[in-house]
């Protein structure tokens, strides 16, 4: 259980850390369903539709190998 909440922490840091390259590069942030708010003046991003995209293009990769 302890591994699995360790990987899924390192594996949010990561695509936060990468979400604004993802979002110049690919467009991905702006897809239908991804809610960008903000608050004081600070912007809270929440991917929905875009960890969905790549949850089952890493999926669909893991079955591949």
């Amino acid at each position: 259980m302890l591994k699995w909440v360790l990987t899924l922490f390192v594996a949010l840091t990561v695509l936060t850390a990468a979400s604004p390259w993802l979002a110049r590069r690919f467009g991905l942030g702006r897809l239908p369903g991804d809610v960008t708010v903000r608050v004081r003046g600070r912007d809270y991003y929440l991917p929905f539709t875009t960890t969905i995209l790549l949850s089952l293009a890493l999926t669909l990769l893991a079955r591949l190998l």
